[in-house]
């Protein structure tokens, strides 16, 4: 006998269609009440509108609250500028202005930190070995060389950098090995010595050695832009230039700042309004060679009513090049040693602990 089916719906069958009537609670825009959730709450816009699976509803809200917060910055801005402008009125005080944060502003505290007024940072620099060239007992004398086989830019630098460092020669390498290059240039009475490195016609690399007892700093050199392809640039003359050290702070950045100023001479001539800048930044060390240019101009009066313009002495700079970025790899005690040399600073992954820590 075939049994007849039952009516009705099996248990499972009655469940589904329970879930199925019963009304949605997140909401049929697939998302507004986890978009009013995240509205309500703090933290950045992206934040807010995280909990928003529907891209539609999310990117209306994204754009919506983006819209009020630059409604908001707008408004507190235009009521600065008129406390500003009463206070100009008046004859106040303008409002202080808020300060940026930046990476350098906020950097982390070092033990290491130089200040220069410090009696034991001055006896130790009247005994390091650079105390005879801030004495003026003992002028610069700058020998450079290159690796085995330089090319063309090689040449082109070198040209613009004797031009940098009045002090400087050239001699060419002709396959001695650099501990001979070292003894050589010590016997003949240099300072220090240059040796730039370059890989596959990429000038990459600088070698520093202060003769004749160190210490000896490599440098990776990378961003170089020659004078010729800098776009108004002028051309050097024989003037000694003036040297302006930023933001060398620490104990080593302190000590890679009396270094670099001991293959300057002492004495600038102001006249030639040269000047070469080593600015610290993060770790990294940018080179620049300017000159300075005053110019008279016609400006126009804003006190005088008719509009009249006066002459005004402006003053600007000119880039003379080359341009490039040093970023130190090691720090030696003594003078080149690959093998038994001992180093008074390596960079080290455990010590990189924050993105606010820098070791210049």
């Amino acid at each position: 006998m075939v049994k007849q089916r039952k009516e009705g719906k099996s248990p499972k069958s009655k469940a589904r269609d329970d879930d199925a009537s019963a009304p949605s609670t997140s909401g049929s825009d697939g998302g507004s009440g986890a978009a009013d959730k995240s509205s309500a709450g703090g933290g950045t816009i992206g934040q807010k509108t995280s909990g928003i699976r529907n891209k539609q509803k999310r990117s209306e809200l994204y754009h919506k609250l983006k819209h009020q917060k630059e409604k908001t910055k707008a408004k507190e801005r235009r009521k600065k500028q008129k406390e500003a402008a009463r206070a100009e009125e008046l004859g106040l005080e303008p409002p202080p202005k808020p300060v940026q944060h930046t990476l350098e502003n906020t950097r982390e505290a070092d033990d290491t930190m130089v200040d220069p007024t410090d009696e034991e940072i001055m006896a130790d620099e009247n005994d390091d070995e650079f105390a005879a060239h801030f004495a003026n007992a003992r002028p610069p004398k700058v020998l450079i060389t290159t690796c085995y086989k330089p090319s063309k830019i090689m040449y082109t630098f070198l040209s613009e950098l004797l031009e940098v460092l009045p002090c400087a020669e050239y001699y060419k390498r002709n396959g001695f090995p650099l501990k001979k290059i070292v003894k050589f240039a010590g016997n003949r009475d240099y300072t220090d010595l240059i040796v730039i490195n370059e890989d596959r016609k990429q000038i990459n690399g600088l070698l520093l050695v202060h003769l004749p007892d160190g210490p000896t700093a490599h440098f990776r050199l990378s961003n170089l832009k020659l004078g010729r392809d800098i776009k108004g640039h002028g051309r050097a003359t024989n003037h000694k230039p003036e040297l302006i050290l930023n933001h060398f702070d620490t104990r080593l950045g302190h000590r890679l700042g009396r270094m670099f100023a001991s293959l300057f001479p002492q004495d600038p001539q102001f006249r030639g309004r040269r000047v070469v800048t080593f600015h610290n930044q993060r770790d990294f060390i940018f080179v620049r060679h300017h000159r300075y240019i005053f110019e008279e101009k016609e400006k126009r009066d804003a006190k005088a009513k008719d509009g009249k313009k006066k002459k005004a002495v402006v003053a600007r700079l000119q880039e003379l090049g080359p341009r490039f970025t040093l970023k130190l790899l090691s720090l030696q005690k003594g003078t080149f040693d690959s093998k038994n040399g001992e180093f008074e600073w390596l960079p080290k992954k455990e010590n990189k602990t924050s993105r606010r820590r820098f070791f210049l």
